[in-house]
């Protein structure tokens, strides 16, 4: 079985609860880049961020990302931040380059995850695919 969300659904979900655009592209099946505007100096420029699922573990997802050393210093610093907010338990920053997002931790997810197993999230030109199978014995 399979979801589908076009990059410009999760574009605009982004910006009706941020006021924030994230412009979304595909890179590679499991590599999408995302940019960000920020003010440098009176100027506003976009910055980019590479994001890769690397691997899927039960409710566990591993990333990766890159854009440079600046971005990869603001990412952590983003990564920080989070763990002090609700939800913050989820994310968890790894050695080098990468996080664990525990989907399993979030209390809306977390009976999906009783009925469904996750097996990939790949990407399109212009979509984001979830791939899941029910578990044996589940209604999905």
């Amino acid at each position: 079985m399979q979801l589908r969300f076009t990059y410009i659904e999760i574009q605009d979900m982004i910006a009706a609860k941020t006021g924030k655009q994230l412009p979304m592209s595909y890179c590679d099946d499991h590599t999408i880049h995302i940019g960000y505007e920020v003010n440098v100096l009176f100027k506003t420029t976009t910055v980019g961020l590479d994001i890769t699922v690397d691997s899927i573990e039960g409710e566990n997802i591993y990333l990766s990302y890159g854009g440079g050393m600046g971005i990869e210093f603001m990412v952590r610093t983003a990564l920080s931040q989070v763990k002090n907010q609700p939800g913050g338990d989820m994310i968890e920053a790894l050695d080098g380059c990468r996080i664990l997002v525990r989907l399993g931790k979030n209390e809306q997810l977390s009976p999906i995850f009783e009925r469904i197993e996750l097996k990939d999230i790949h990407f399109d030109a212009d979509t984001v695919m979830i791939d899941f199978v029910p578990k044996a014995g589940a209604l999905v």
